[in-house]
């Protein structure tokens, strides 16, 4: 066992105590960032994009469901794979679900990939996942959002161009709106760590007493495998 201070209740309530001003503290600066975040401009998305979707194709107004919002979870599954990224079928996880909890605020959730929509469908059978997931694999979607090199480069600017990674498939998340006037915008794209807190499960892990006990490990998420490897 990790040595560790043990006190007294008293002392516990003491510390508990103090680093709940912390957390409080956390939590107004996180909704001042939210805040900001909802006030970034908007980009408006001037090209059509086709989907391979359970229904037929569609185009990214389709995607939205009826509904005034809509997120794009940039899933890693290129089209020659057999299967999704491990870390991406791991986030997916923590969405299954949570799409009719969504509905009820004007947003729909959908995953895109560049996979063929039959390998998609097969793949989430195989997790289990309900959600809605579509392929881009026939648009230039995944390219102009940044998750997706062309064939022929040998690397990739992602994350804003923050930093470079090599040729392939890289996560994100997309926000979207519909205009009054008819039009779709972006709204906001997080990649790399900002897709953290989408995970749920990383969160829980935070409150124990280990953490995610990644610090030994070759890379961080070297431990995680898809639900039916463990």
């Amino acid at each position: 066992m990790t040595m560790h201070p043990v006190v007294s209740h008293e002392a516990w309530l003491a510390a508990s105590r103090e680093f709940l001003a912390r957390e409080k503290e956390f939590t107004r600066l996180r909704d001042e960032l939210s805040r900001q975040r909802r006030e970034l401009p908007w980009e408006r998305v001037e090209k059509d994009y086709s989907f391979d979707t359970a229904e037929g194709p569609a185009g990214l107004a389709d995607l939205f469901g009826g509904h005034g919002q809509l997120l794009v979870y940039h899933l890693m599954f290129g089209p020659d794979w057999t299967e999704a990224c491990k870390s991406c079928s791991f986030w997916a996880d923590n969405f299954n679900g949570i799409d009719v909890h969504l509905a009820h605020r004007d947003t729909a959730l959908v995953a895109v990939s560049r996979a063929p929509l039959t390998t998609l469908e097969a793949y989430r059978k195989r997790m289990g996942w309900t959600f809605r997931w579509v392929s881009s694999g026939g648009s230039d979607f995944n390219f102009d959002y940044g998750v997706s090199s062309r064939p022929g480069e040998s690397e990739m600017p992602y994350n804003f161009g923050t930093m470079t990674v090599g040729p392939g498939e890289m996560p994100g998340f997309s926000a979207f709106r519909r205009g009054e006037d008819g039009a779709i915008y972006r709204t906001y794209s997080t990649y790399a760590r900002g897709v953290d807190m989408l995970n749920g499960a990383y969160h829980l892990l935070d409150l124990t007493s280990k953490g995610r006990d990644e610090d030994g490990l070759s890379f961080t998420m070297e431990w995680v495998r898809r639900r039916d490897q463990y």
